[in-house]
């Protein structure tokens, strides 16, 4: 007796082993499922904030082509037909009523020589505006990399949370099965059974709860995906032994602050507007310089007044056809101090920009000093977890041993049991925690997301 009592508890303990998830893994499991770097190249292609920014960097592109196209000379054609009544001066020096009508063509060109530097200052501007805007672009790629290491993480945590409720409910399944065969011996009573069921019916809720967790986890990274629905999408399960749980950097905050400086786009593109106002500053004071064009052109026009002869139309365009040549010098003298206010106004906007580059410096020092610390706690929380869960399972081991002697009650037995499986919940809590800590703090350095080994 003492034999089969020892192997039921046997059993029972077994049940935290990994043999006892065999059949008890996630339906959508054995589907085709999407690795962390397949969800991340998805969401980045797809997603349409990440597409917006891109139509922007394309419109900077456009502004860029602008600016060395205004070197080009400019050509307009024109045409004019006006008609005029009532009385006029005739070649008799008399006044008469006449009705005259004429036609006029046109064709000019005009070619900027000097603008006082603001050409090729405004090309600078514009190219400095196209990294700005591909920084921008690196930004919102690097915000939904994080959102979806994020939302991967959540359901790597949610899948063992499953399992953990799914080893509940084997343990109890089995303790029903025993206090059964054990009551046709009259060895235990019906109100154990009904005991024993009744945590056996908590733990298929608590089964219930974790798997519609585990929908909603995968919810949330189908859309930020892009997805149109969950349903059949799933993730690779990553295998406790490949994951990247080593020991925190010994890398300081500030440390990882000055490689982040030099790698994170969001620095970059306040870096390239901050060199853009200079330049806005010297647009401005190219007001001040004299400009230079070359122009040139041809035209001929048809004139005709009612009572006199004229001559034909074409004959007329031949006749009056004529070129021009010239040089067009603008001396700016005064302009009503439009020239020093734009010039104060550039350099005001020089200023907030320099207040923008340090306040999103600062915002990126905090998310580190945060993640740091989070990871820091998430060490040692992880670490904490990992032996109350050692403990938690020698002290099931034991009351398992207890119960089956009859030492200790199904209460007892229940309560034990109930605090290994908190154990395990906050182990994998802290564990995933920690994981996407250390990954985030080695995405701020410039490497790439990943909860593996490499």
């Amino acid at each position: 007796m003492k034999t089969k009592q020892t192997g039921w508890g046997t059993i029972v303990y077994r049940c935290l082993c990994p043999i006892a998830l065999i059949g008890m893994t996630i339906p959508c499991e054995a589907q085709q499922t999407w690795s962390l770097s397949q969800c991340i190249d998805y969401a980045v292609e797809h997603n349409i904030s990440v597409k917006q920014q891109d139509v922007t960097r394309l419109q900077r592109e456009v502004d860029v082509n602008t600016a060395k196209n205004s070197r080009l000379p400019d050509l307009s054609a024109s045409a004019s037909e006006n008609f005029s009544f009532g009385r006029g001066l005739t070649a008799e020096n008399t006044y008469t009523n006449t009705n005259t009508s004429s036609t006029s063509f046109s064709l000019g060109t005009s070619v900027p020589l000097f603008t006082g530097f603001r050409i090729p200052r405004t090309l600078e501007l514009q190219k400095l505006n196209l990294e700005a805007a591909n920084a921008d672009l690196e930004k919102a790629k690097n915000d939904i990399r994080m959102q979806v290491a994020q939302a991967y993480v959540q359901i790597l945590y949610s899948m063992e949370l499953c399992d953990v409720a799914r080893r509940q409910v084997s343990i109890d399944s089995l303790h029903v099965f025993r206090l059964k065969e054990m009551m046709k011996n009259g060895k235990a009573s019906g109100t154990e059974v009904v005991q024993q069921e009744a945590a056996m019916a908590q733990s298929k809720l608590t089964v219930t709860q974790a798997d519609n967790d585990y929908r909603l986890a995968l919810l949330t990274l189908s859309q930020l995906l892009e997805l149109p629905s969950p349903e059949g999408f799933a993730i690779e399960r990553i295998s406790p032994e490949s994951l990247s749980l080593s020991s925190l950097t010994t890398l300081s905050p500030d440390a990882i602050y000055q490689e982040a400086l030099l790698v994170k786009p969001e620095i970059q593109a306040e870096k390239y507007r901050l060199e853009g106002t200079e330049k806005s500053i010297e647009i401005a004071k190219s007001a001040k310089l004299p400009s230079l064009s070359f122009q040139a052109g041809m035209g001929s026009n048809y004139y005709k007044t009612s009572g006199f002869a004229a001559e034909g139309f074409f004959k007329q365009l031949k006749n009056n056809f004529s070129q021009y040549l010239g040089l067009n010098l603008n001396i700016p003298l005064f302009n009503r101090f439009e020239t020093r206010n734009n010039i104060k106004k550039a350099q005001l906007s020089q200023y907030q920009q320099q207040l923008q580059l340090e306040q999103v410096k600062k915002g990126l020092y905090k998310e580190i000093q945060q993640a740091y610390y989070n990871a820091v706690a998430s060490q040692a929380k992880y670490e904490s977890s990992s032996e109350a869960k050692r403990s938690q399972e020698e002290a099931f081991r034991l009351m398992t041993a207890k119960y089956e002697y009859g030492k200790a009650n199904i209460t007892e037995f229940n309560e034990t049991k109930n605090n290994l499986m908190k154990a395990e919940s906050d182990l994998a809590r802290a564990k995933y925690e920690y994981l996407y800590q250390q990954a985030l703090l080695d995405f701020y350095r410039g490497h790439d997301l990943s909860f593996q080994r490499p």
